[in-house]
């Protein structure tokens, strides 16, 4: 049977995967999701950027050719000289007293600039950016090799961090334009822009200033009659049927997944009959096998089978008178 389970188990594997597959493909991939890919991949880029490093100098990072805008940096810093000095780095004005959880002996904090991907991987419905999405991602420096590091939590505990952004769109008025801020989580939090294009936070995360948008109307089209033409009447989609239709394709998702599982446990079955077959009838052939060779008794054929038959041997006589002593 160890042929049989072997065989099992592979076709199981291969369901599942298949199964595994077919759920991937159907939930789609969320903004959140690539957000937090980017992170990791522009982190392990930016590390690549240190080449000898020096505690306290910048050193620009180049991205994949697929990702051509986006600028990332990395800058190598002592806990200790952060909390007592602070940093100018960039955009960003780090101020004395910013302090990271867990404790690390030395950080690095990773500088991005999504330029025109900004509205891709944070995309914020309602609004429209006036300036690149800037990214203060801090990461333990212990290990400049490592990739796939967790972000720390870094915290202003006294006065707070200033984004001074030099590249920004002109808004419609000044009190439309917001500053936004992308937590850990993807979470934006607003707040009023300070003079000079200034946006303030105690957290890391990721930063720009956007103002509503606000769809202009379209221009009603007043169609010019035609003598003689009557338009077609058009019937509106019922509400729901886009909706609908996924719900549809789910529901078909699902049946072929059940269909599919119950074929393979029908084969599974079918399988097992024959093996126990298969091991029934060997076993009997093993057993003719070893009669055949070690029969002490002579095979005469009854019919379609053999069966033992022994040798016939008859008495020989003796005389009464051999017996007397």
């Amino acid at each position: 049977m160890g042929l049989l389970g072997s065989l099992m188990m592979l076709l199981l594997l291969i369901y599942f995967s298949w199964l595994s597959d077919l759920n991937a493909q159907s939930i789609p991939l969320s903004s959140r999701s690539r957000a937090e890919a980017l992170d990791t991949l522009l982190q392990d880029y930016a590390y690549r950027a240190f080449v000898r490093p020096k505690t306290g100098t910048v050193y620009d990072g180049n991205v994949p050719t697929n990702l051509t805008g986006i600028k990332i940096a990395a800058l190598r810093l002592r806990s200790g000289s952060l909390y007592r000095k602070g940093v100018k780095y960039k955009e960003f004005e780090i101020p004395r007293g910013v302090s990271e959880t867990p404790y690390v002996e030395r950080l690095a904090l990773v500088y991005q600039n999504l330029g025109n991907w900004s509205s891709t991987f944070y995309n914020l419905s309602g609004y429209s950016y006036l300036t690149p999405v800037l990214g203060l991602l801090a990461y333990d420096a212990s290990n400049l090799k490592a990739s796939n590091l967790p972000e720390l939590n870094i915290r202003a505990t006294g006065n707070p961090i200033l984004i001074r952004f030099s590249d920004v769109s002109p808004a419609s008025s000044r009190e439309a334009a917001k500053c936004v801020w992308f937590d850990l989580k993807g979470v934006p939090n607003f707040s009023n822009v300070k003079s000079g294009n200034v946006c303030s936070t105690v957290q890391q995360g990721h930063f720009s200033i956007v103002t509503e948008s606000i769809a202009p109307s379209p221009a009603p089209v007043s169609p010019v009659p035609t003598p003689g033409f009557q338009p077609p009447s058009v019937v509106p989609p019922p509400k729901g049927e886009e909706r609908k239709g996924k719900s549809d394709s789910k529901v078909w998702i699902i049946v072929g997944s059940v269909v599919g599982g119950v074929a393979l446990i029908g084969l599974l079955a079918l399988l097992a009959l024959w093996a126990q077959k298969f091991q029934k009838r060997k076993k009997m052939q093993q057993m003719e096998r070893a009669a055949e060779v070690g029969e002490a008794l002579h095979m005469t054929p009854i019919g379609t089978t053999k069966a033992p038959a022994a040798t016939v041997t008859r008495t020989q006589p003796i005389l009464e008178s051999e017996y007397v002593p």
